[in-house]
């Protein structure tokens, strides 16, 4: 018979955290799914209440910088809890039991919790001579994959290997790298791309799963549109350069300084969607472009095969512009400087007016 897992609230207090420590947390979640601040309570309560889901956390073709960002994620309670929660039954990485022991940790949970898990799976899946480029504990990945994945009551594609296939994946592709949503069939399977995704997106999908029993919603690409509705250009900082033609044209000139747009060193941020300059990382300290580095598009599929990182993108239209971003600052400085002209005329037209009708006294230097 399976145990009991204590809820959220249950080990929020074990580690010391106050009841304030616990509803902020539940603010933020709620924050971060989008919804609004009535929805708090429920989100509190799901916490309060219910038992927290048990997590598989496999790994595939990859680099671990997934689970790196996670377990930065800003909020403590997010890692405390969370963390707690998905070590305690299965990660390769994480966990401390290794061999044997940690396949009997991964197929009791599997046997216990049978429809009711959520399989989180970080790496893409090599196909290519039968799956030999990645096994695990004498299978192939592929055939571990599909084997956690049959009693899974989710599945949440950690990063962009396991969503796109990411640079295992990229031209000549040589493993056969392939995302899990191309494998596995019959089953809710929600991306989180980037490479890496954001922690606090982890954290959210699995907060929305526990308290509406039900998957967030996704966008055409499977990804919660709650992260991945808005491009990184529409929240970007630096977006007002943008807008004004301001751009860096290398990395140590006097606008690198300004902190000008890094559109023409490559920015991809126009054609990427993510919530890196809502969110960003480390305790919300910075993300690329902050750091003053273009985004390299890293949470769209075949990023790796699109052109060099520090080419500028060809032909990409403004808002209302049928041109491309680099006359955006000159189409719209002339058309701030006719509207400038417009409304001077306008003004002063009007004043003259007021003045021939008695209605205010005119101007020492005025006619």
């Amino acid at each position: 018979m399976a145990k009991k897992h204590k809820t959220y609230y249950e080990i929020a207090i074990e580690k010391g955290y106050s009841r304030r420590d616990f509803m902020k947390l539940s603010a933020m979640m709620a924050a971060f799914l989008g919804l609004e601040s009535s929805s708090i309570a429920q989100v509190a309560k799901a916490l309060e209440t219910k038992s927290r889901p048990p997590v598989l956390w496999l790994h595939g073709q990859e680099c671990t910088c997934c689970s790196e960002s996670f377990i930065r994620s800003s909020h403590p309670l997010v890692a405390d809890i969370l963390l707690d929660q998905i070590s305690l039954d299965y990660t390769e990485t994480l966990m401390a039991p290794s061999g044997y022991q940690a396949e009997k940790s991964l197929h009791d949970t599997m046997e216990a919790y049978h429809g009711e898990y959520i399989l989180l799976v970080e790496g893409s899946v090599p196909t290519k001579e039968s799956g030999v480029y990645c096994c695990i504990g004498g299978k192939t990945f592929e055939d571990v994959l599909h084997e956690a994945a049959e009693g899974a009551k989710a599945i949440i594609a950690w990063g962009n290997c396991a969503s796109a296939g990411c640079v295992q994946a990229a031209n000549p592709n040589p493993t056969g790298a392939t995302p899990i949503h191309k494998l596995v069939k019959g089953k809710p399977v929600i991306n989180v791309q980037g490479c890496p995704p954001i922690a606090e997106v982890m954290a959210g999908v699995i907060v929305y799963l526990l308290v509406f029993g039900t998957m967030p919603e996704l966008d055409r690409l499977g990804r919660p549109k709650a992260f991945y509705s808005r491009r990184v250009h529409d929240t970007c900082y630096r977006r007002p350069n943008f807008d004004a033609g301001l751009f860096v044209q290398s990395f140590d000139d006097e606008n690198a300084k300004r902190g000008y747009c890094l559109y023409k060193m490559g920015c991809k941020g126009p054609v990427t969607y993510n919530a890196c300059g809502v969110t960003e990382w480390n305790n919300g300290t910075s993300f690329p472009i902050k750091s003053g580095h273009p985004c390299i598009g890293c949470s769209e599929a075949n990023f790796w095969d699109n052109g060099p990182f520090y080419e500028h993108l060809p032909n990409f239209p403004g808002f209302g512009i049928e041109s491309n971003a680099d006359k955006v600052g000159l189409g719209l400085g002339i058309a701030t400087g006719v509207g400038l002209a417009a409304h001077a005329i306008s003004t002063n037209i009007r004043k003259r007016k007021l003045i021939q009708e008695g209605e205010c006294e005119p101007e020492e230097n005025e006619s």
